[in-house]
């Protein structure tokens, strides 16, 4: 399976980030980068997107496992996928893992990166938010909606 290189590539990414961040900052310390633009902010959500559902660990848990167990299920049956199909899968699932060790490790997932116009997130995020970019872009360009109800399929 091609895509676990993205999923590696990002998984080390988001871990090694992860890492600096807790041994080099102060929980809720931030450091300027650009003035009111951007921050390296830590901070630890124990929610989900935007801080929602955050007494509920255990939905978070299972659901990143039942969404990996999907993007394996779907990618293997697009197989062979298109480098873009297999990138933008790779790159959901290296960040679903990054955010499932988070929250069991620490029962909270560390987020640091802030650009002060939205919640503070992280590369793990980052990967899944590509990687659906890039599925929802290759999606589109093949007509995914129209040639689904035609009995096409996406190769």
């Amino acid at each position: 399976m091609k895509a676990i290189y993205a999923s590696i590539i990002v998984l080390i990414l988001d871990r090694l980030t992860k890492i600096w961040i807790v041994n080099s900052m102060e929980l809720y310390e931030s450091i300027p980068i650009l003035q009111n633009i951007f921050h390296i902010t830590y901070v630890r959500n124990p929610g989900g997107a935007f801080g929602i559902l955050a007494s509920r660990p255990g939905f978070f848990i299972l659901a990143n496992v039942l969404i990996i167990a999907l993007l394996i299920y779907i990618y293997r049956d697009l197989s062979p996928a298109p480098l873009l199909v297999t990138a933008a899968v790779g790159m959901m699932i290296g960040g679903a893992l990054g955010n499932l060790y988070d929250r069991i490790a620490f029962g909270t997932v560390i987020d640091f990166l802030d650009f002060r116009i939205w919640p503070v997130f992280n590369v793990a995020d980052m990967g899944i938010v590509m990687g659906a970019g890039l599925l929802a872009i290759y999606l589109l360009r093949q007509g995914w909606g129209s040639e689904q109800a035609d009995g096409g399929d996406l190769h």
